[in-house]
């Protein structure tokens, strides 16, 4: 569908000044759709006659309507919206019936939007008055109309945000006198002591004994989170001042009791986990300490060897839980593990003479722990394996990490600048230790796919180890984490 600009100047003589204060007031719309508990829709007169242009759509929150299919920027035979054309000609509000579903009828109200003394456009809203049944309701109507003259001018989007239908609301009149109360408002005041709102004062010391604490958000003065009794209660007020003066007040009360103790479970969930992360590391660390205890004490350089490769696995695996246990997140970031890595790898394997030069291209990649560890553990076989090999009889070498997205996997290059494979070098058939590792880890726990091969200029010229492995499943990462919040 074209964009809202595009439908103007196509199907609309509106001037660029008129355009600019219908989009103005579109901040307000899906506001008003969820105060008036109902449809709301704009019409334009089109270009062609007996046409109207539909120039904006808005479903409420705050109550069920039967889904039907959007009519934005379609243009409408005038004579099929009769109260709508009857606003466009007098400037005065209406009210009728219309079908909604076969057989269904529903309240219609229409109010203009003037440029001036010129009506520009109608608003319209399509409520199911029968089965809503709010007292007071033409108050609500009435609020909406002010809304709607106040956004002329400009207002504060995030002041506008939607109401949901657990929202309380009340309206004042410009004394600060409750004129209209909603269920949702009776039904928070009564758990605080107050009987009925209607008629009383907003400020009243009634309404705020029960107030424990109040905390204002510096960027939103018009929003306040208040503690009272055994709630937590987001009030947002909204003025509508002429000249100065107060003419109507709006408040809106969202009951986040239950969302705050959820808030402060998974804090208190996260520190335990982190600390559990943190106890985790530490005693890697105190194994490896033992691994290298054992490794002094041995006469045997095969051991040693063998004991201190033991050592980098375990650090490798300490390495996620550290940084698990830093940012309290349970997603790691490959690039930066694998740094760790290389640190690790060229202060335990490399020889002091030796210089390594470390390359890292490609976007980040983030994996949930449960891949990150497993993860690891392959890329320090790999870089044990080349430190071991590639690099004989030289004192400086490259090893470097390109990571590139594939769809829905990632494909990871693992490679050095060394010596490469030996001739007739089979990767499928080799007995080392490390490498069975990596393929194991790889196609077992990554459900990836692992090749080991030269450099494509031939033998000398390095080896890459390539790793393919599927994205996680977002859903079910997410499901996960919410199991455990839960």
């Amino acid at each position: 569908m074209e964009n809202r600009i595009e439908l103007y100047h196509r199907h609309t003589d509106l001037t660029v000044t008129q355009i600019s204060l219908l989009e103005r007031m579109r901040v307000v719309f899906p506001f008003l759709a969820d105060l008036a508990h109902g449809q709301l829709k704009v019409y334009v007169p089109a270009r062609e006659k007996g046409r109207l242009l539909i120039i904006a759509q808005e479903r409420p929150h705050t109550v069920y309507m039967s889904r039907q299919k959007s009519d934005l920027g379609r243009l409408q035979p005038a004579i099929e919206e009769p109260l709508v054309r009857q606003t466009l000609q007098t400037g005065m509000p209406g009210h009728g019936k219309r079908e909604w579903t076969y057989g269904s009828l529903i309240d219609m109200y229409t109010y203009a939007i003037h440029d001036g003394a010129k009506v520009i456009g109608v608003i319209s809203f399509e409520v199911d008055g029968d089965r809503l049944q709010i007292d007071d309701y033409p108050c609500l109507l009435a609020t909406a109309v002010d809304i709607l003259y106040h956004a002329r001018k400009g207002v504060d989007d995030k002041q506008y945000q939607p109401i949901s239908s657990s929202d309380g609301i009340m309206i004042t009149d410009q004394f600060s006198r409750i004129i209209f109360a909603n269920a949702a408002a009776q039904r928070i005041y009564r758990v605080l002591g107050v009987g009925s709102l209607k008629g009383g004062h907003l400020f009243d010391r009634q309404m705020t004994r029960h107030i424990l604490r109040e905390t204002m958000e510096r960027d939103r003065p018009w929003q306040k989170e208040l503690v009272a009794g055994n709630m937590t209660i987001i009030r947002r007020q909204i003025d509508l001042q002429e000249g100065g003066q107060l003419i109507r007040r709006i408040v809106v009360l969202s009951d986040i009791t239950e969302i705050r103790a959820k808030d402060k479970e998974i804090r208190i969930k996260s520190a335990v986990i982190q600390e559990i992360h943190h106890r985790v590391k530490n005693n890697l660390q105190t194994i490896a300490s033992l691994l290298r205890l054992q490794a002094r004490r041995s006469q045997s350089e095969e051991v040693k060897n063998a004991l201190q490769e033991s050592v980098n696995r375990v650090l490798s695996i300490s390495v996620v839980h550290e940084f698990l246990s830093q940012q309290g997140e349970e997603d790691i970031n490959v690039q930066q593990v694998m740094q760790q890595i290389f640190q690790l790898v060229g202060r335990n394997m490399a020889d002091s003479e030796f210089f390594v030069r470390t390359e890292f291209s490609g976007p980040d990649v983030v994996l949930p722990s449960k891949y990150a560890s497993s993860l690891a553990l392959v890329l320090n076989e790999l870089v044990l394996n080349a430190m071991e090999h590639a690099f004989e009889g030289r004192s400086s070498g490259t090893i470097g990490l390109r990571v590139e997205e594939d769809g829905d996997h990632w494909q990871l290059d693992l490679y050095d600048d060394g010596c490469g494979l030996p001739e007739n070098f089979d990767p499928h058939k080799t007995r080392s230790l490390g490498l069975s590792i990596v393929r194991t880890l790889i196609e077992g726990d990554l459900d990836g796919m692992f090749d080991l091969e030269n450099d494509a200029r031939g033998p000398g010229h390095g080896t890459h180890a390539r790793i393919r492995i599927p994205k996680p499943d977002p859903d079910e990462h997410h499901g996960v984490v919410q199991s455990l919040e839960e």
